[in-house]
């Protein structure tokens, strides 16, 4: 991913992002800045980049013909093409970690820098995607705004940090707060580090953080507790019917889902880390009521739904012209020991086994293949050190792309690989499912063999159709 910042201080930029995480990534080569100097763009021949403002007022104002001009350099050293432009000023919407990770997806992002009382507003309305604030103050200039910005967005690329994990599990990446955390000694001052967190039990351990989180949530953020509260009771709701809905509470227990609407006739989520909608209604009248108290006029929509009811269908291509492109049922593990393990050679897939992946799975996708191998989620068996087969999570949680390579089939190696993944699943808490096409009996055979319960109701995938 490459930061571009638009600034008149280019050295107070590339200075504060050269150190740490930041600067190493960048060293590497994993993010790129790019801190444009909007005084190399002026016809001044005083480098003047300001002018007094119409009408009258104190202060300055940035013109716009060196911000416009700064602005095309980036586009054609990119290759054109529109890249998302964010204008740091305390008239924007105020910057949260749901904004970061959606900026996070961008392969380009431009940031603009204000000085004096701001910018000419023509040049704005014409590059201008996204108006930020950081917070309701002021600063003397968009630089540090622009910083802490790209600090927030860049940790949530793959690789920047050591272990990626860590971004889910962090403070905001759900509605609680972080846990609190303890390293060595064990013992410091007269105070321990308590009990459950050196059982080695990750059931124990979970649930510990879990309690902490809320009971600190609750005490500093009331705001953000009840918004978890509703979560909860979604959840709850969801799991009357555990089988068909076990994609949308897991998501939810996973700390990964958006409550973008629920009460007692539907519920509408979107996953934060894939983008995906899911959605589930007990009406066609419910649901078309739901999509109309969301769907306001000219909103961008996600490319991406599961829909929970085939009576929703005509709903979905009415309102936001998708089509059907999978049709699914869920088969979840809902014991709590894992099926037994055979000695077996799988190890955590990396970037050189991408094209092999991509071309045994036939997904068109490479790009996510190589999203989900960033992320540790990938596993392959190996037979004699050579792949012979590959098992994922998905971006939304569930367990696929299980593949078996055509000459180390018969072998029982599929099921190696699911069991395997079922116990990492397992080990963080959470409840291993995966979504089966209907038609694909093999598949449905080796869930139920491994002990899996398979949904009577189907889910449908919608995408846009162009």
């Amino acid at each position: 991913m490459n930061f571009h910042v638009l600034t008149l201080f280019p050295e107070m930029v590339a200075a504060g992002l050269s150190e740490s995480i930041i600067g190493r990534a960048a060293a590497k080569g994993i993010i790129g800045i790019n801190a444009v100097n909007i005084r190399d763009f002026t016809d001044d021949k005083h480098k003047k980049t300001d002018d007094y403002i119409y009408g009258g007022g104190a202060g300055l104002l940035m013109q716009a013909q060196p911000v416009y001009a700064a602005h095309k350099s980036v586009l054609e050293k990119i290759g054109g093409g529109k890249v998302r432009t964010v204008y740091l000023t305390p008239q924007g919407k105020t910057f949260h970690q749901g904004m970061a990770e959606e900026f996070a997806k961008e392969e380009d992002l431009i940031f603009l820098c204000g000085h004096y009382e701001g910018i000419d507003e023509r040049v704005l309305e014409r590059v201008v995607t996204d108006y930020v604030s950081l917070g309701d103050f002021v600063l003397t200039g968009g630089e540090l705004a622009a910083m802490v910005m790209i600090d927030a967005i860049a940790r949530l690329v793959p690789d920047v940090l050591h272990n990626d994990s860590s971004v889910v599990e962090e403070t905001f990446s759900g509605y609680l707060l972080e846990y609190p955390q303890y390293t060595r000694p064990e013992v410091w001052m007269g105070e321990r580090v308590p009990d459950a967190l050196l059982s080695g039990n990750h059931k124990k351990i979970r649930e510990w953080r879990q309690q902490k989180a809320e009971e600190r949530t609750r005490l500093n953020r009331p705001d953000l507790y009840a918004a978890y509260e509703k979560l909860i009771q979604c959840r709850r709701e969801l799991l009357r019917d555990k089988l068909h809905h076990m994609d949308m509470a897991e998501l939810i227990f996973r700390e990964k889902a958006e409550l973008l609407y629920h009460d007692s006739e539907g519920t509408l989520l979107r996953d934060r880390m894939s983008g995906c909608f899911m959605f589930t209604a007990k009406s066609r009248e419910a649901g078309g009521r739901i999509l109309d108290a969301f769907l306001p006029s000219g909103k961008e929509m996600p490319e991406l739904w599961a829909v929970h009811q085939d009576f929703l269908g005509e709903e979905m291509a009415r309102r936001l012209n998708m089509t059907v492109f999978l049709c699914v049922r869920q088969a979840v593990y809902t014991r709590r020991e894992a099926p037994p393990l055979k000695a077996q050679d799988i190890r955590q897939l990396s970037a050189e086994h991408a094209e092999v992946v991509r071309h045994h799975y036939a997904m068109e996708d490479e790009d996510y293949i190589r999203d989900r191998i960033a992320h540790g989620a990938m596993y392959g068996i190996f037979v004699e050190n050579e792949l012979a087969g590959f098992i994922g999570e998905h971006a939304e949680g569930g367990m696929g792309m299980l593949t078996v390579l055509p000459a180390y089939r018969r072998r029982g190696l599929a099921a190696a690989l699911e069991s395997f993944l079922i116990h990492k699943t397992l080990q963080k808490g959470y409840t291993p499912f995966c979504q089966v096409e209907e038609e694909n009996e093999a598949s449905l055979k080796l869930q139920e063999k491994l002990g899996l319960y398979i949904a009577r109701e189907k889910v449908w995938w919608y995408k846009k159709s162009y």
